[in-house]
């Protein structure tokens, strides 16, 4: 057990991306309960809280731009 504490004490990041990866499964559906357990983790090993506003951040769903496809012109298609 103690080298799992230090582990997660020296690399708190893991305790995040364990957190990220049960929400991506759970689609967000438990974030702040998420959230909470990564909370009470952190405690537990001493490792360092992050900012509540940063959590958040991670939790909204990303806005993914359109990239804007430009039309050959004309009589220069893919080559086939």
């Amino acid at each position: 057990m103690d080298k799992a504490k230090d582990a997660l004490k020296s690399n708190p990041d893991l305790i995040e991306k364990g957190g990220d990866l049960i929400d991506k499964a759970t689609g967000n559906k438990y974030a702040s309960q998420v959230d909470k357990a990564q909370d009470a983790a952190r405690k537990a090993v001493g490792a360092e809280q992050s900012k509540p506003e940063d959590r958040r951040a991670e939790h909204a769903p990303a806005e993914q731009p359109q990239a804007e496809q430009a039309e050959p012109p004309k009589g220069e298609g893919p080559a086939q």
